[in-house]
């Protein structure tokens, strides 16, 4: 499965499928969102499918089991129900993406089932709740060095391992694009991420962006790190106890809060991404945002506003500049 010519691939790409997507500046096109059990991971799959691209979805939470995290309330099945619903055609896979094994398995899937892949979205991480007890606050030496490599498990290792199995299914495609999934971006990342397991585990699918790029450009390619702000994900609105309905109730709990934006937002600048014939020649290689992508592509979130958390960050938190969140909504 590599270094297949333009002939090979082009063979590859007009193999019959099983399920047909329907009409949309994505159809045709098959995707793959790694980590879509919930939070910015579901809302890509769901955009994307929305936009008529067949959607594989992995996690580990399914109506069966539920991972470490603990959350049963979202299931990769149902991610795969709400891109069917939303245009698309899902399709869940449980998976476990530390396990070569399973991800070996869902790559021979994909082969036989589209003999192709033209979207990877590395979203995996999982990790929330080690970051309260074993991280903020604390020294790294502090943090149980058990938590800190499970934390680099699942957010350095997963995606490594990912990435390396799927890039040969990747390169198949006529246009591959192959995004890495954050929290933060290189330049708001230069900063110390607080503890040292954590630094590492966000700053890795950044640098896996920049050394992919490098190596998908003679495919006519692009890999690339994208962030959301602060998220208004399932967890975070649970955990300040509101919902996505009166989320800014939150924001008397944590005035940062105010800049806090839907995990749409992310969403749909991606497909924004996926479908610019010119994004290889923009953005290869580069670690963005989602206020920096929906500034560039238009997009809003599902308000209407276009919050930039991490221009928020950058020039009132950190840099002392007079403003607001709404200033940067």
């Amino acid at each position: 499965m590599t270094n297949e010519n333009s002939t090979t691939r082009n063979t590859r790409n007009t193999r019959n499928t099983p399920q047909a997507a329907p009409a949309g500046p994505l159809a045709g096109r098959v995707a793959l969102v790694a980590g879509a059990t919930r939070g910015a991971g579901r809302a890509q799959a769901v955009e994307l499918g929305r936009a008529g691209a067949t959607v594989y979805v992995t996690g580990r939470t399914t109506r069966a089991r539920a991972s470490e995290v603990g959350r049963t309330t979202e299931t990769i099945e149902e991610t795969a129900e709400l891109v069917t619903a939303a245009g698309g055609a899902g399709i869940a896979v449980p998976a476990d993406h530390l396990d070569e094994v399973q991800v070996r398995a869902l790559v021979e899937r994909i082969d036989r089932e589209y003999g192709r892949l033209d979207i990877l979205v590395n979203d995996l991480w999982g990790g929330e709740h080690l970051l309260a007890t074993s991280v903020f606050g604390k020294k790294s030496w502090e943090t149980p060095l058990a938590d800190g490599l499970r934390i680099l498990e699942l957010g350095a290792r997963s995606h490594v391992i990912t990435a390396a199995l799927l890039l040969p299914l990747l390169i198949r495609s006529d246009a591959p694009l192959h995004v890495e999934v954050t929290d933060g971006t290189a330049h708001s990342n230069r900063r110390y991420r607080e503890n040292m397991y954590y630094d590492l585990a966000k700053n890795a699918p950044i640098r896996l962006a920049f050394g992919l790029g490098q190596e998908l450009a003679e495919y006519g390619g692009a890999a690339v790190a994208v962030s959301p702000g602060f998220l208004r994900s399932e967890q975070m609105l649970s955990h300040f106890g509101v919902s996505e309905e009166n989320w800014r109730d939150a924001i008397a709990q944590q005035p940062a809060f105010a800049i806090a934006e839907s995990p749409r937002y992310l969403a749909r600048t991606l497909v924004a991404l996926a479908t610019d014939p010119d994004r290889a020649k923009r953005w290869n290689g580069k670690s963005t945002s989602s206020g920096e992508l929906a500034r560039v592509y238009g997009v809003t979130d599902v308000d209407g506003s276009r919050p930039d958390a991490w221009a928020y960050f950058e020039d009132v938190v950190y840099g002392g500049k007079e403003g607001s969140p709404e200033d940067y909504r």
